[in-house]
């Protein structure tokens, strides 16, 4: 849309990167300390320093009771809008802390204190917010698996946080089916070496489930009993730089990546970022349409609304077929909402089924100021789409789980700059972005390269893995010393806008989840018929990419290579769960290889993605490529 207006980004951003302390100094004065930091950046701890060292805090009281206290109280926190369910529930900043302080001091009751692990593996329902809140009051840090995961998943992560409390439901509830929860969870514990104490579950109307006797405990029978005796927990005090969840990076092979995120630096950079960056003053209804399971639904639906003081919408549904591609204006038009977060995965699937955009203009959407796009790369046609149908300003913004928060953006809080199609504009406050080969030198205008942020990162930037120090430095601190590793190739233009064009590794973006076909080239590989694979990413017209699988079967298998590949399928399906969105296995003579014997696959994904393509120098035998393009045709 190119709306020009003053702002004041450019000076806001140089401040904070010559004065950095100073910077997130006066940002912390929006948080309730219980005690001050000591050193606003710590360069002696840590990987690369740590903010806010010496502070103590507690995230549920900047999130819920000072709220209450401070006149909040009957003012709506959280909206549960579930169309699969057919049910609206709203909760007051009063009524979700008391459900809060209930639930955690059921936790203490079962020995959970600061510092203990718990799991939360749970649908899109309000109570998965709750346990949140209550782990982040009580000290315990909070692990939340995303619910369409398969159960060998789940337990690489019970068996890396060895949770005493594990939370979860009987079933998820998905378009015209119901996920039985239980039994993954039930599969996933008996996987793993280490069991929890206990598993608090919750009994979905939808299909409840049998309890293991001694372990298992209804939710609703034990938050009766502790309403009745009044039960109830105080906010615990946790230093800034103590642990406030782990979230694993998804899609691993061995043991998964588990990023921590801290305190302190978590409540500055999303305090900082709700009115700076989304425009949203308190009081105003937000909804981010992400998944709690996800990095933007920590950050966006649980913490970064409720800190700011604002009213956040948690929907379960999706963006088409519940009912119909007018699902999102709904919601919107209903609860008032101002801005919306979410991925374009959604806006390629309404676009899809409503191109004229008629259901838009079904509703009333005049309280509607912006929309904000992240998760994967927005498509300019996308963006143009949604630009032309809404008549607001789209927004494209990049970040990642290990960040926490927005790296580049367009700050709409402090007056937008133009809008670059293809681009999530600038860096934000405290990230200084830079663009490098591969001897860490940085590169020109325009320029493809490496994009890496100079240390130290600012607040809630990921201080470690959980328990992995040295694995942390490897993964992202080595290759560029110096710097912090995005694993995101791509350009800055001479006005300082990023451009993300792809991973440097072998991450791929299903419907804005990153998934590692290096992880799933390992179950392929595990089926007794397969002897060489190869998984890549193809251009999918709705979930930007999906995987494809590439097959040589061993010499003398006589089974058609069509059941091989649904069986593959199957496999894929099994071990990594649907979210990992692979349906199309197909089996070829041969891989393309150089002659050092490195798999092609950016070749063979130009010719899936019908792109041009040039013969690489370095192939072993070019008539490979005549037969990876024969074995396409048809199937892409």
């Amino acid at each position: 849309m190119n709306i020009q207006h003053k702002s004041t980004y450019h000076e806001v951003h140089a401040r904070s990167l010559r004065d950095p302390e100073g910077f997130w100094g006066e940002a912390a004065r929006e948080i309730d300390w219980i005690k001050p930091a000591e050193k606003i950046f710590d360069s002696a701890q840590g990987l690369y320093g740590r903010w806010f060292a010496g502070a103590v805090v507690n995230t549920c009281y900047n999130a819920l009771d000072r709220h209450v206290a401070g006149g909040r109280a009957d003012q709506l926190a959280l909206i549960h809008d579930s169309p699969l369910t057919g049910r609206v529930t709203r909760f007051t900043y009063a009524e979700l802390l008391a459900e809060v302080k209930t639930l955690a001091g059921v936790m203490t009751d079962f020995g959970v204190t600061k510092g203990d692990r718990v799991i939360i593996y749970m649908p899109m329902v309000p109570e998965a917010v709750v346990a949140m809140l209550a782990c982040a009051r009580i000290g315990a840090v909070h692990s939340v698996v995303f619910g369409g995961f398969a159960a060998k998943e789940l337990a690489t992560r019970i068996e890396d946080a060895a949770p005493k409390l594990i939370f979860s439901a009987s079933c998820g509830i998905e378009p015209g089916r119901i996920v039985a929860y239980k039994p993954l969870l039930d599969e996933a514990i008996k996987l793993a070496s280490v069991k929890p104490e206990a598993c608090v579950i919750l009994q979905r109307p939808q299909q409840t489930c049998d309890l293991t006797s001694g372990r298992d405990h209804d939710w609703a029978d034990l938050r009766e009993a502790a309403t009745k005796a009044n039960k109830s927990a105080d906010c615990v005090q946790v230093a800034a730089t103590d642990p406030l969840y782990i979230l694993y990076t998804s899609g691993t092979t061995g043991r998964p990546k588990g990023v921590v995120r801290d305190n302190g630096g978590h409540l500055v950079a999303l305090k900082w970022s709700m009115f700076h960056l989304y425009g949203i003053k308190p009081g105003e209804v937000w909804w981010c349409g992400s998944d709690i399971g996800w990095v933007v639904g920590h950050s966006y639906i649980v913490y970064g609304p409720l800190i700011h003081g604002a009213t956040s919408i948690m929907y379960e549904g999706k963006p088409v077929g519940t009912p119909d591609a007018g699902a999102f204006w709904r919601v919107i038009a209903e609860h008032k909402a101002v801005a919306l977060f979410t991925a374009p995965t959604a806006f390629r699937a309404i676009r899809k089924e409503d191109p004229d955009g008629k259901f838009i203009r079904q509703y009333d959407l005049s309280k509607f100021r912006t929309l904000f796009l992240a998760g994967e790369r927005a498509d300019p046609p996308t963006v143009e789409w949604a630009e032309a149908q809404l008549k607001v300003p789209v927004i494209d913004h990049w970040w990642q789980t290990e960040t926490g928060w927005c790296i580049a953006g367009n700050p709409v809080g402090l007056g937008m700059l133009p809008v670059k199609h293809g681009s999530p504009t600038v860096p934000m406050p405290g990230y200084r972005v830079e663009v490098v080969d591969e001897a860490s030198k940085p590169v020109s205008a325009g320029t493809m390269g490496s994009i890496v942020i100079k240390l130290p990162m600012p607040p809630a930037c990921l201080p470690t893995l959980w328990r992995q120090d040295e694995r942390c430095k490897e993964a992202y601190f080595s290759e560029f010393p110096g710097y912090y590793k995005t694993s995101d190739a791509g350009y800055m233009d001479e006005d300082g806008y990023v451009y993300v064009m792809g991973r440097t590794d072998d991450i791929i973006n299903v419907a804005g989840h990153r998934l590692s076909t290096g992880g799933m080239e390992e179950i392929l590989a595990s089926h007794p018929d397969v002897a060489e694979c190869a998984v890549l990413g193809i251009k999918d017209a709705i979930k930007g990419e999906v995987p494809c699988g590439f097959l040589v079967l061993k010499a003398g298998v006589a089974r058609k290579p069509i059941e091989i590949e649904k069986e593959i399928v199957a496999l894929v399906r099994e071990k990594l769960g649907p979210v990992a969105a692979f349906k199309l296995a197909i089996t070829v003579g041969r891989l393309p290889k150089t002659r050092s014997g490195k798999i092609l696959r950016g070749t063979i994904k130009k010719i899936a993605d019908g792109e041009p393509w040039s013969m690489p120098a370095t192939i072993e035998d070019p008539k490979v490529l005549d037969e990876i393009s024969d074995a396409l045709k048809g199937r892409v």
